[in-house]
């Protein structure tokens, strides 16, 4: 199983760090000892002194495809979660200052809290789905799919010229503005329209 991330999906996300907004997907990886799951609590790395939150809704992929057609990708999934991508922002400045790759900021161990999964049949549409993070009870980040520069089926087709997705491969799709820093005790809780998913403490 391997996580595949999207960046700058967003472009209000893109412009509150100052980023230009990509022409083609952002594509980045996280290993399987990045994932949390059942709520367990995550833990602040004694590395960083700036970790951020960054909610997504997150493709968990059905069947085994390569070179797979925007059109079609939707056969790809069945289900779909909300995580975080925790990102430790001062590390990620510093290499992304330097042209250097940045997954020590963003594929750290525990650094991809996963919540439930849904099934897409549950949804109109899966391209105009709401999410939402909250922080001790207040919304700090509040997301649309129909928001997404690049669709659901689009990074489908786009990572899949790369790299052969599997069964329970997991794609990461990207944060909408609003992110944040995380101090210990927060309490985070994270929707797919108003049914919790993800709830969790930093420790």
């Amino acid at each position: 199983m391997k996580i595949i991330a999207i960046g700058r999906n967003y472009i209000d996300h893109a412009k509150e760090l100052n980023n230009p907004v990509p022409d083609t997907p952002v594509v980045f990886l996280k290993p399987d000892s990045s994932i949390i799951k059942k709520n367990k609590p995550f833990f602040l790395p004694l590395f960083s002194e700036e970790i951020h939150h960054e909610v997504e809704i997150v493709l968990k992929i059905s069947r085994l495809g390569k070179n797979i057609a925007s059109k079609f990708a939707c056969r790809y999934f069945n289900e779909i979660g909300i995580g975080i991508d925790f990102t430790a922002r001062d590390l990620q400045r510093n290499c992304m200052n330097k042209g250097l790759p940045w997954e020590i900021a963003k594929a750290f161990d525990g650094s991809a809290p996963l919540g439930k999964f849904v099934n897409v049949s549950k949804f109109r549409d899966v391209n105009n789905i709401s999410f939402r993070l909250e922080i001790n009870g207040k919304a700090v980040q509040q997301g649309n799919t129909k928001d997404m520069i690049f669709s659901p089926g689009e990074i489908i087709a786009y990572v899949s010229k790369f790299f052969t997705i599997k069964t329970g491969d997991l794609i990461f799709t990207g944060t909408p503005a609003g992110v944040g820093p995380v101090k210990k005790n927060d309490h985070l809780k994270a929707y797919i329209e108003d049914e919790l998913l993800l709830d969790f403490f930093v420790k």
